[in-house]
């Protein structure tokens, strides 16, 4: 494509693109085309008026938009290969490697500056490598300090603070003595290996053009047209940067939608979008208000919503597409009904002969900790998934130090368990010493188990076993309960043991989410053990073991997508599911101190609603456990503000017939319709009136993930068209015979 067709382009984004000097904003909403607008304004500079690529910048927030981008105006252009084309940091790793040195010179808020055009860039688990020998040095032993210390240093990065500016401003934090002199060290640390972290690359860089007027000078000449994508994600530093290289020629575009800013808790400053209109009191401003993305009745749920917001701008989504189908909501009595429900809409979806995929599916939550329940259910159902953005439930670290810790009880030989969590919680046990206990086990021929079980008959080494006797003495009291208690109650005293909710004892949303994730095992540990009251730890470890073996099945290109909403911005999805729809969930509990924090949260809802193009269902649950208790919850306010009306309650999961024959699901509250009109009906399993003589108590089954089993109840089948199955290595799973992929044999 070597022609601009600017007729693509409709008459708002055609006029921003037109406005070509001075500063410009365009307020631009989600989906209206704002990537389109900036790339066409681009190549129109190229094309048309005749502009040096050499002269142009455009910033984006990640490497693959920015890829996209260059690829798309190579084709318009091949000139395109000339423009800078990058994010921020990418931008400021170019300019410091060829003027880093510079800084050797320069006063600098460690007073030690070693680098050179050879600096390594710390990926965040080298910074917390080095943060960890800073903290040794300085001789701070605080569990979770490290952590705090992090988070402090990159906030103070951020702002553009040097260690003591940042004590000054922070005297009410708990150890800011602490936090000043191990954000002092870390810096020296850094300046001493010639290396810096990410923040680095944004302070370094706008130290360099303050330090150095006449670098600065070169760059805001070379930049005469500057263009920022997401601004509204910019933190505030990037904009202090951005406003400095806008210096000379003042034409700088940026395009953001302040309604879409979600990522404070990394830096995003949504005051930047107000204060360009301060440092730019010349600014010419346009609205993207027409949607390209969803239907009609989406989109005036998300305008519902969002206009409950103060700190934005006032602007309306509009689209020509078509009305399209009602919004669902669904109350659900538990986290395991809520992702019955959820499997069953996409498992009937895509059976239905609408040509819908996997693929067209997201399931969205505010937390990776909800997502557990979702995988289960989508297992049992042979619905194909992917985690994105975050690890499958039984790979993140605190479920399988867990595990690790029920492994080694039920299989002493398993060294690999035992290397895992002999220094879990952290106990001062570093790898000489664990590799020392492997050669001595070996040497003796025990396992490292029995070893430690056993050191004064192994005749330990003094300084070893002293370094070993908290271990120790925590597997000497599981080993005696483990014979003792009933498995579940056995699981129970472990996690109560290990003491997780000190282990993870923050206010931060990390810790919160892997506390979520331990209740959520508990919660699983429960039901196996409900539904499989004589099985063994064994034999639930198999259980959950076999299942996180075979999350990868089936075509990986056809997959529902399972993710946080902060992980999705940016995508679409024809068919969304937003979940876990709670107070203290979403909105999380934690938000409720400020406004600002509360309309974060909004912003993150209308984030969720907004990657909807066609179908939209919002589901939450009465009750759910979470921080070590089931829990009633009332549901999210956003529900309210988004008008949801409540239909007539129901006290059972049932399934009805609609004209259409599509089924209506109800829950402990919610009835759900649905408004097909072409819905084919061929996949409907036959016999549907006889299933309880078809699906009788003791008839045999096959599963192609969970193999053979047998009926052993068929309770209320006529209505709700679940049956129980007692498999032979899963146990008992409640499956619906209408979806779940089950043949009698």
């Amino acid at each position: 494509m070597n022609d601009i067709d600017l007729n693509l382009l409709n008459s708002s984004q055609l006029t921003a693109l037109k406005q070509i000097t001075g500063p410009v904003m365009v307020l631009a909403g989600a989906g209206s085309g704002k990537t389109r607008l900036v790339t066409y304004r681009i190549a129109y500079l190229i094309k048309e008026l005749k502009v040096d690529p050499e002269n142009i910048l455009a910033i984006t927030f990640t490497n693959k938009a920015a890829n996209e981008m260059k690829e798309r105006l190579c084709q318009m252009t091949p000139q395109a290969n000339n423009i800078w084309i990058s994010t921020f940091h990418s931008m400021c790793v170019k300019i410091l490697r060829r003027h880093i040195s510079s800084l050797k010179s320069a006063k600098n808020i460690t007073h030690q500056v070693n680098f050179d055009s050879n600096f390594s860039i710390y990926t965040d688990t080298e910074r917390d490598k080095a943060l960890k020998t800073v903290l040794q040095s300085l001789k701070i032993d605080k569990d979770g300090f490290a952590q705090k210390l992090s988070y402090h240093i990159s906030n103070a990065k951020n702002n553009n603070l040097s260690p003591w500016d940042y004590q000054k401003l922070n005297q009410a934090e708990s150890d800011i003595d602490e936090i000043t002199k191990g954000y002092s060290a870390y810096q020296s640390f850094l300046a001493n290996n010639n290396a810096l972290d990410f923040d680095d690359l944004l302070t370094k860089t706008y130290e360099l053009f303050v330090e150095f007027p006449d670098i600065l000078k070169r760059y805001q000449n070379k930049f005469e047209f500057i263009h920022i994508d997401e601004f509204q994600d910019t933190n505030y530093i990037q904009y202090q940067i951005a406003k400095m290289l806008a210096g000379e020629h003042k034409n700088i575009f940026v395009v953001g939608d302040e309604d879409q800013c979600i990522y404070s808790w990394r830096g995003a400053n949504i005051q930047n979008i107000f204060d360009f209109k301060k440092d730019f009191a010349d600014y010419k401003q346009f609205k993207l208000e027409q949607n390209y993305r969803s239907t009609k009745q989406i989109l005036t749920l998300a305008n519902k919503l969002i206009k409950n917001n103060q700190t934005r701008n006032d602007k309306i989504l509009w689209t020509d597409n078509a009305t399209g189908i009602k919004v669902e909501h669904y109350q659900a009595s538990d986290e395991f009904n809520e992702a019955e429900y959820v499997a069953n809409q996409i498992k009937g979806l895509v059976d239905s002969g609408l040509g819908y995929k996997y693929s067209d599916f997201a399931v969205l939550t505010r937390l990776n900790a909800l997502s557990a329940p979702f995988e289960e259910k989508f297992l049992n159902y042979n619905i194909p998934y992917r985690i994105f953005g975050g690890n499958k439930f039984f790979e993140r670290v605190e479920i399988k130090n867990l595990v690790s810790y029920l492994k080694m009880l039920t299989n002493p030989y398993d060294s690999t368990s035992f290397t895992r969590i002999i220094n879990f919680p952290k106990r001062g046990i570093g790898e000489a010493t664990i590799n020392h206990i492997l050669q001595l086990s070996e040497f003796h021929n025990t396992t490292p188990f029995n070893l430690i079980l056993n050191s004064d008959e192994f005749l330990l080494d003094d300084k070893i076993e002293k370094k070993v006797k908290p271990f120790k003495d925590i597997i000497v009291e599981l080993n005696e309960n483990y014979e003792k208690l009933e498995a579940y109650k056995f699981i129970e005293y472990l996690v109560k043991i290990i003491d997780f909710r000190s282990i993870y004892n923050t206010n931060s949303e990390e810790d919160l989410a892997r506390l979520l994730n331990i209740d959520n095992f508990l919660v699983m540990a429960q039901e196996y053990f409900k539904n499989n009251p004589k099985s063994t730890v064994s034999e639930f470890l198999q259980s959950i073991t076999l299942v996180s073996d075979m999350d990868e099945y089936d075509d990986k290109n056809n997959t529902v997508t399972i993710a946080t909403v902060h992980s999705v911005k940016g995508l679409e999805f024809k068919v969304v599911f937003v979940a876990g729809l709670e107070e203290r969930m979403f909105p999380i509990v934690r938000t409720y101190s400020t406004n600002a924090d509360m309309e974060e949260e909004r912003r993150l809802m209308f984030v969720a609603i907004t990657r909807a193009e066609q179908r939209l269902y919002l589901t939450n649950a009465k009750s759910r456990f979470i921080y070590g208790k089931r829990d009633y919850l009332l549901p999210s306010r956003f529900l309210k503000e988004c008008e949801i009306i409540e239909d007539r309650p129901a006290s059972r999961f049932e399934t009805n017939a609609l004209n259409n024959n599509f089924p209506t699901f109800v829950s402990s509250g919610q009835r759900v319709s649905f408004s097909l009109n072409k819905l084919e009906t061929s996949t409907k399993k036959p016999g549907t009136e006889n299933l309880e003589k078809k699906y009788f108590v003791g008839a045999k089954v096959t599963h192609p993930k969970f193999g053979n089993g047998e009926i052993t109840s068929n309770n209320g089948i006529n209505i709700t068209k679940c049956v129980s199955i007692n498999f032979e290595n899963f146990g008992v799973k409640t499956l619906s015979v209408e979806y779940a992929p089950i043949t009698l044999v």
